[in-house]
């Protein structure tokens, strides 16, 4: 039996004797399974690399290596990418928001484990990207995969992404909640009772199964020491303001980046060499910048005294130097956005989570040893503000307040840090809302127009397509056509607009038949007046590329029946209808509004 055959027996079981929601929860369990299975994978390999490389190395004195190990990771991505994958797979979270909003949630196949490989030869040779984005790609590709397998509608595969998004971030982290808030915040699939049970079954399935992969601890060992008072909320408030100016240069200095590496797309030696350069010499100066940087940050958040932190200037020019701790923190804290944005620019692969986490918590330790150093008020624990940086430049990094603040509380057990979480993620959320309305992940979408948002209206114009509505039952003519020839023309027309084109095909303008009634049956002029002579400007025009929003508008400004609907270089591809467009959209708000 072939494979087909043997999908379609299995479809065709199902569908009698086993319901949709029943099959929905099947699928929610086989997706956290897989997406944990995937994760684990992709941490093994990681460490397998890192080991294999760096395992020689001397701790007090630096490593020239660092300089190399880089460069060969993103060189050997970018091969995979060329020769193997030949695709995009890079910005995983917004490939995955794009297939959302404008791809009826279908995720290539390939896209279920080609990100597991490139980020894991990228990360383990020492890119400083995190796995987060590769692996919520690759669980959300699981879930559109195995939706489409079983020929399943648009709103249920956008609900089994959601799903395979919410195992992945529960398998690395083993935190379900975190899991489930992340698809809500991130994602914005819409919580409705129908959707809450199949992606929290993917949570608790992906989390207890990296529990029996990975041991039943908690990502970090953390122990609180000194518990939250009100005496802290000064500092507390403080640290989250910082965390959202932190953030908004994270966000601003990356699309910086990509922008001057996106310029050298054409050039892709130059690019991984520019890449390269800025990379291997931030890693070599700065070790902690090797990797996801999770072992540093569990310096801070593990450690008890200053030995126990000064361990993060191992390997580094600032080894045996503790006085300049401070010192080396706040340097990496500033300069990882560049390794980030080289990595992923130069032709690796990997995500900016983790980069936003290890920011924030280097920035938080950073905060507060200035506090304590300069005893500014009460003691700030350091552990807890590390802590509280990463749920900070997180929240707002990713518009994503919950996350950050489940996330942390799961990440270490710490849930009696909730109120000073809650604290720093709001303060940090309100800040950056004054400057970036969307998160990193989404920003590019928005500012194309098809990013997907929990407002009703605005996803069904961001879904709608302007190929499923566009009219090609036309008849155009020239504008040296006589009016003879254009009244046999308007004769056989369906339409009471007939587009006037040039030899190319570009609109030059077109005939509104209801303006020539007065003159179409006189004969005598047939040959005295010509299509240039008859033809006026349409209303408006509309582009091929344009947002369905901004098409309304124009149909609103215009009063216009008909539009135009042009490529990017003017030719005329077909019109677009107001009754057809908005009959469209009534029938999609009350699919998408259904239960």
């Amino acid at each position: 039996m072939s494979y087909k055959n043997l999908v379609s027996s299995i479809d065709n079981w199902r569908q009698k004797n086993v319901s949709d929601r029943q099959f929905v929860l099947v699928l929610a369990f086989a997706i956290g399974f897989l997406a944990s299975v995937a994760a684990y994978v992709l941490h093994l390999i990681i460490k397998e690399i890192q080991h294999l490389v760096t395992s020689g190395f001397q701790m007090t004195t630096l490593n020239w290596l660092y300089l190399l190990y880089p460069v060969i990771g993103i060189w050997l991505t970018s091969l995979f990418v060329k020769y193997v994958v030949r695709d995009h797979i890079s910005h995983g979270i917004t490939r995955v928001l794009y297939a959302i909003s404008t791809k009826n949630s279908k995720l290539k196949a390939h896209n279920t484990w080609t990100s597991i490989v490139a980020s894991a030869i990228t990360i383990g040779f020492g890119g400083s990207v995190g796995a987060e984005a590769p692996i919520v790609l690759t669980g959300s590709a699981i879930g559109s995969n195995l939706g489409r397998i079983f020929n399943l509608d648009k709103r249920t595969l956008m609900l089994l992404v959601g799903c395979g998004a919410a195992a992945a971030v529960s398998g690395i982290f083993k935190a379900p909640i975190a899991g489930l808030v992340f698809t809500l915040e991130v994602l914005m699939v819409d919580l409705t009772m129908a959707s809450l049970l199949p992606i929290l079954i993917s949570s608790v399935t992906a989390t207890c199964f990296s529990y029996f992969f990975t041991g039943g601890l908690a990502m970090y060992d953390f122990k609180i020491d000194y518990m939250w008072s009100l005496s802290r909320v000064p500092a507390t408030i403080l640290l989250g303001i910082g965390c959202g100016f932190l953030s908004l240069y994270f966000m601003r200095v990356m699309s910086w980046c990509e922008g001057g590496f996106a310029k050298l797309a054409q050039r892709p030696y130059l690019r991984l060499l520019a890449g390269a350069l800025v990379l291997s010499s931030l890693i070599f100066l700065f070790p902690a910048l090797y990797g996801e940087g999770y072992d540093s940050l569990g310096l801070f958040i593990e450690g008890k005294t200053e030995a126990d932190w000064n361990q993060v200037l191992q390997g580094s020019m600032f080894a045996g130097h503790t006085e300049f701790l401070v010192l080396y923190v706040g340097l990496v804290m500033i300069t990882k956005v560049f390794a980030t944005s080289a990595t992923n620019g130069a032709g690796g692969c990997g995500g900016t989570f983790a980069p936003s986490l290890f920011i924030g918590g280097f920035a938080g330790f950073f905060f507060a040893r200035i506090w304590n150093i300069n005893q500014i008020g009460v003691y700030i624990p350091e552990k807890n503000f590390t802590l509280y940086g990463m749920a900070g430049v997180m929240a707002a990094v990713m518009h994503a307040p919950l996350t950050g603040i489940f996330l942390i509380a799961e990440l270490t057990g710490g849930y009696n840090l909730f109120i000073p979480l809650i604290i720093v993620t709001v303060s940090s959320y309100l800040i950056i809302n004054i400057f970036e309305n969307h998160s990193i992940y989404a920003v590019r979408l928005a500012r194309q127009g098809k990013l997907l948002t929990h407002h009703t209206d605005k996803s069904v114009l961001t879904m709608m397509t302007i190929e499923s509505i566009l009219e090609k039952d036309y008849t155009s003519v020239g504008e040296d056509m006589e009016m003879g020839k254009l009244v046999h023309v308007i004769s056989s027309s369906r339409n009471y607009y007939i587009p006037v084109v040039n030899s190319n095909g570009n609109l030059l303008g077109e005939i509104d038949i209801t303006k020539l009634r007065h003159i179409i049956f006189r004969t005598e002029l047939y040959h005295r007046f010509k299509v240039a002579q008859l033809m006026t400007e349409p209303l408006a025009t509309v582009g091929v590329n344009d947002p369905m929003e901004q098409i309304i508008k124009t149909f609103d400004k215009t009063g216009a029946q008909y539009l135009p609907v042009l490529d990017v270089e003017g030719i005329l591809v077909g019109y677009l209808s107001r009754a057809r467009l908005f009959s469209m959209y009534r029938q999609m708000v009350a699919d998408y509004s259904a239960e």
